[in-house]
């Protein structure tokens, strides 16, 4: 693994693997009594989040406690950012607070590259989406929930998503959710299809790897998944649309649409949803529909990229033990001798 996570696009084939299996591993912590591992005890990770988000943020908070880190949450509402304070000073009083992790949201695009490269804090950073630019963390859930339910739990480990074909459907032009799933989804192998209004595809899509519909029909019955994308209003600026109805009529999944997808096909949703608006109640609320599994698994994800970023590449560290006062045979061992799970 690199030493931050910036871009889902940053992610070689074996990298997303690796990630992909070391949350099953993580999930299955999640079905144990006690849902904690002593991993991260001692690291303090900081939530920077400049942009609102309940979901992400609750995801990332859960992750950490689960492996024990010590976590701040950070808004920029009611912070010194409000009162005009930089990015560049928010990082270097976190850098002298001694933060191991930065999972940052910010609403420009570029952000946490910039945080990652500009030598103001020595922390790994985590992107926890930026402007309309990445969302990495989404986009492994989005592959790991695709996975499971395409491959199986157990069969799926070790493999990527080769040949499945995926759809994602909606505003690309304004998701971060889409181009980090394009990005990861082609490195796993899946073949993309993108549908959306002529008005709400990127500029510069051809260079993208994957295909652009704008025929929604006429894709469903060849995917094996159909993600729907949130119109994202507040980052719209015209009128990308004539109407609401008009674009649920041409741009919406409904119960006769979904039935025209195979049979093992599955519904996605980065959330919230726009119920009525790009998918119907009888979707969402169908068995199909993947949205709370995607909520669940996104802990899984996280707690699998903070553990490999910060404690899977290194053994345990032998410092943070309390010096041994009383000296007895059994209290010595090398100092390269790694504790066990239950001594940390």
């Amino acid at each position: 693994m690199q030493r931050h996570l910036i871009s889902a696009a940053d992610l070689t084939r074996d990298d997303a693997v690796l990630i992909l299996d070391t949350a099953e591993e993580m999930a299955r912590v999640a079905d144990r009594p006690i849902k904690k591992l002593p991993t991260l005890r001692g690291r303090t990770v900081v939530n920077l989040f400049f942009e609102d988000s309940t979901r992400t943020r609750i995801s990332f908070e859960a992750a950490e406690k689960r492996l024990s880190a010590d976590v701040i949450n950070f808004t920029a509402k009611g912070s010194s950012v409000s009162k005009g304070e930089s990015l560049k000073d928010t990082a270097q009083t976190l850098e002298a607070m001694g933060v191991d992790a930065v999972v940052i949201r910010h609403g420009a695009s570029g952000a946490p590259y910039r945080l990652a490269t500009s030598g103001w804090i020595d922390a790994h950073v985590i992107n926890a989406g930026d402007g309309t630019h990445q969302h990495p963390t989404q986009a492994l859930l989005d592959a790991f929930t695709m996975r499971r339910r395409l491959v199986g739990r157990d069969a799926g480990i070790g493999r990527d998503l080769d040949g499945r074909r995926i759809t994602i459907v909606g505003d690309v032009l304004h998701s971060r959710v889409a181009r980090s799933n394009v990005d990861l989804l082609h490195t796993l192998g899946a073949e993309v299809t993108l549908v959306a209004p002529p008005t709400l595809v990127p500029v510069g899509v051809e260079t993208w790897p994957c295909e652009v519909s704008y025929d929604l029909d006429a894709v469903l019955p060849k995917s094996d998944a159909v993600m729907m994308l949130r119109v994202q209003r507040e980052r719209m600026n015209a009128a990308f649309f004539p109407t609401e109805r008009e674009y649920s009529r041409r741009y919406g999944l409904d119960g006769d649409r979904m039935a025209r997808m195979p049979e093992h096909a599955i519904v996605m949703h980065p959330g919230p949803m726009v119920r009525g608006m790009e998918i119907t109640a009888e979707v969402a609320d169908s068995d199909r529909c993947t949205v709370v599994e995607q909520v669940a698994n996104g802990v899984s994800i996280r707690m699998a990229v903070l553990y490999l970023l910060l404690g899977g590449n290194e053994p345990a560290v032998t410092h943070t033990r309390p010096p041994v006062t009383h000296h007895h045979p059994s209290d010595e061992r090398s100092a390269h001798t790694p504790f066990t799970a239950e001594e940390k």
